[in-house]
């Protein structure tokens, strides 16, 4: 299957967009922190900078509206050849991260060449854990074994 849209995002949530952070936001916060060495900075700073020369920036962003955006895969060989040492310094300074593919990434509310911008912000729903799909004497084995190997 061919997807569409990809966004780098990592684990923890952003409290406007209750969406995952993305990878810029990610390394900002590292180098606002002082966390990262100079060189690695200089280098993030070096990229993210030919991002915003070479990419429309969406006044949805400048605005800081609720919004969360994803790079189109038909157009993201450069840009992910660019993003190659962002997730490097992500890797480096043990920040997991996700590239997540996706054709319904939601409402687009921006569309450029590059990349889509959709409405962010939803309250998560919470389900309860479902009925284990293990039959039952294979769950009391494995029960039996961990008890075995504990004691």
């Amino acid at each position: 299957m061919k997807f569409k849209y990809v966004r780098i995002q990592g684990k923890e949530l952003a409290i406007n967009t209750k969406y995952a952070k993305g990878i810029f936001s990610m390394l900002q916060k590292l180098v606002r922190d002082g966390v990262m060495e100079d060189e690695d900075a200089d280098l993030y700073l070096e990229i993210d900078s030919w991002f915003s020369e070479c990419l429309p920036y969406p006044p949805q962003c400048m605005r800081r509206e609720n919004v969360v955006c994803f790079f189109k895969t038909e157009n993201t060989d450069l840009m992910m050849k660019m993003m190659n040492p962002l997730m490097w310094l992500l890797q480096k300074y043990d920040k997991p991260f996700f590239v997540v593919y996706t054709n319904t990434p939601g409402e687009i509310v921006y569309e450029d060449e590059y990349q889509v911008v959709v409405k962010a912000g939803f309250d998560p729903v919470y389900e309860e854990m479902q009925p284990s799909w293990t039959p039952e004497d294979k769950l009391a084995e494995l029960e039996e074994s961990e008890k075995d190997s504990n004691g």
